[in-house]
């Protein structure tokens, strides 16, 4: 251990990752409808020799842009109903697997969201996450509670905002896309403005791998409106998707040239 006031090595690493130039990142998004436009955007081609284990569904996209190395990656469509594979399982494997083969600087966790209007959000609106946690993990038992939340925080990106017109807020995951009376009282304890069924997992692989992870979250939906909620997000899924793909073309933009501590 360190002398008190002094940095350890561990901390003396970290330090220089975050002075250099920002080289390789991996963008995660659940659904195909939300990663062509980006892929389109960026000219980036399919990798049909992919890093992951053979018969997998996983589909990565790469190139580069500008001083970029981009990888983008979803889970691909499910083998026996041929939807895409959205959730907390898929996301965290994916992430795994892409960190391992890819070894980025940065994840940017990409992808749309339902929001609450009683916090302000608006469908179309696009959220640069503070807070991540999970809803739908119970875990009545002292500690075992807070393990269950697994609340993380995105990677710090004070720059980012200043540059950015994107809202900020905390997000909330669950594997459910509607909202049981359960998930609503333990939403509202995460004090979340956006819910999704990706985020909180990408967080907690991203931090146990000790890669720095940002969440762009555009909300289609508004959880507490007066729509049912898988009909407003297929009616809006392109429009926003269109707004997502913006946004993070912005972010992209802003990163490209940058190290960490720039950000």
């Amino acid at each position: 251990m360190a002398p008190h006031g002094e940095a350890s090595a561990e901390d003396l690493v970290v330090e220089v990752e975050k002075q250099r130039p920002i080289s390789t990142i991996l963008i995660i998004i659940a659904m195909q409808a939300e990663a062509m436009p980006l892929v389109n955007k960026f000219q980036l081609q399919e990798e049909p020799h992919s890093a992951f284990p053979k018969g997998i569904p996983w589909v990565r996209y790469h190139g580069i842009y500008k001083d970029l190395h981009i990888n983008i990656v979803w889970p691909g469509k499910d083998p026996a109903l041929g939807v895409d594979s959205v959730g907390t399982i898929s996301a965290s494997l994916i992430t795994y697997a892409g960190i391992q083969a890819l070894q980025p600087d940065l994840i940017i966790n990409a992808g749309t969201a339902g929001g609450f209007k009683a916090k302000g959000a608006s469908v179309g609106d696009v959220f640069l996450i503070s807070d991540i946690a999970f809803h739908d993990r119970r875990i009545p038992i002292p500690v075992f509670d807070l393990y269950g939340v697994c609340l993380r925080q995105a990677y710090t990106t004070s720059n980012l905002l200043k540059e950015l017109n994107l809202k900020v807020g905390k997000l909330s995951t669950g594997d459910s896309l509607d909202m049981s009376p359960q998930d609503e009282d333990s939403i509202i304890a995460n004090d979340a403005v956006v819910k999704d069924m990706e985020g909180a997992a990408v967080a907690y692989v991203a931090d146990l791998l000790k890669v720095p992870a940002i969440f762009v979250k555009a909300v289609t939906d508004i959880v507490d409106g007066d729509k049912p909620t898988s009909e407003e997000f297929l009616q809006n899924l392109a429009a926003v998707t269109a707004a997502l793909d913006q946004s993070v073309t912005q972010v992209v933009e802003f990163i490209n040239g940058k190290c960490l501590s720039e950000l």
